[in-house]
């Protein structure tokens, strides 16, 4: 993965006669970017490439889960190539940064054009991490069975008169841990771990599969309320099966909170390697994903929304789910950090598998 170019003859020369040189600029940063990516769509294809020919920085990519980019990360440690981390979700990046993973970022662009709530907490040396793209939790559900109104709010899926109608995939999932770390900070914690207590009580089965899964057991009458991201949602609209449509048909999809706190909003981001051997190719890469033109590319690519401020959702499955325009939460996703152990034991203590 590392390139290694033969040293010019007269710096080979200098050498040989023990002379003391002082690295240029322009030998210090190679023109090649070192990206390990949790993405893998074919849009992201045309980005890259966009890249390299607007800037002559040569993308070489390692593309693996997000577990299995950590596990790379801490098993290589600073002969790591690294110099731009892809992770999905907050809670991922968030226990990425504990593990000591990632440098600060200082980009004047990038605090202008991300909304400080998408991004790791600021400190004096910089962000961490930052979102560039955005998918919402809602509330899936069966007209048939449940009103709208009784599945408005995250709140309401711990009421008793949803008893035996929800299902959600593991409480420890990320996707999970990072909803739930939201609502105990805004809660407090002794009304977010009743919260989970009622949410436990109110299943229709014991948590399992993704959250396709879950849509498909509200069409299918196994349960009427479900968590999802709205990309699963949007995947079985733009879906050319008639069964994924017939999914769709039987179900409703509410953005919840938007009387209230919001809905709940989650990342997909970079953040620049700890042993990044070409960080100033890393900064310039990360604020490319910021413009309007790789903003399109990433959110699209998975039928999510822009993390930039001013542009503009363009999906016609999110638009038809109401993603055109809803209210968001505006806790920070640095705020999932400090809570992602204490929400793990409010699990393990109120039994959400």
């Amino acid at each position: 993965m590392k390139h290694f170019r033969a040293a010019p003859k007269h710096l080979m020369t200098a050498l040989a006669m023990g002379a003391t040189l002082v690295t240029l600029p322009a030998l210090a940063q190679e023109k090649v970017l070192n990206l390990y990516s949790a993405r893998h769509y074919q849009t992201d294809e045309v980005m890259y490439d966009t890249f390299t020919k607007t800037t002559g920085i040569k993308i070489n990519r390692v593309d693996a889960d997000d577990a299995g980019i950590v596990a790379r990360l801490k098993a290589e440690g600073a002969a790591s190539p690294a110099d731009v981390i892809l992770l999905v979700d907050a809670a991922r990046m968030a226990s990425a940064d504990a593990q000591g993973l990632f440098r600060p970022i200082k980009s004047p662009l990038l605090d202008k054009a991300i909304p400080a709530n998408l991004r790791a907490t600021a400190t004096p040396d910089g962000v961490a991490w930052t979102g560039f793209s955005t998918r919402a939790r809602v509330i899936v559900f069966d007209p048939l069975r449940v009103k709208a109104a009784d599945v408005a709010t995250y709140e309401q899926l711990a009421d008793p008169k949803l008893k035996g109608m929800v299902c959600t995939r593991s409480g420890s999932h990320p996707y999970n841990l990072s909803l739930f770390a939201t609502v105990v900070e805004r809660l407090g914690d002794e009304k977010g771990e009743a919260w989970l207590k009622g949410l436990v009580a109110n299943m229709a089965r014991a948590p399992k599969g993704g959250d396709t899964d879950q849509i498909k057991a509200v069409a299918s009458g196994e349960c009427a309320v479900a968590l999802t991201n709205t990309y699963y949602a949007a995947r079985l609209l733009k879906s050319s099966k008639s069964e994924d449509k017939a999914i769709m048909e039987k179900v409703r999809v509410v953005f919840p909170n938007q009387g209230t706190s919001g809905t709940h909003v989650n990342i997909a981001g970079a953040a620049i390697a700890k042993h990044a051997k070409h960080p100033e190719n890393a900064v310039q890469f990360m604020e490319f994903l910021a413009s309007p033109f790789a903003q399109d590319y990433f959110a699209n690519g998975n039928n999510e929304f822009p993390a930039a401020v001013g542009v503009k959702v363009d999906n016609p499955a999110l638009k038809a789910m109401g993603g055109e325009n809803f209210k968001t939460e505006n806790i920070p996703l640095g705020a999932v950090a400090k809570n992602l152990t204490k929400v793990q034991q409010m699990l393990d203590r109120v039994g959400y598998k």
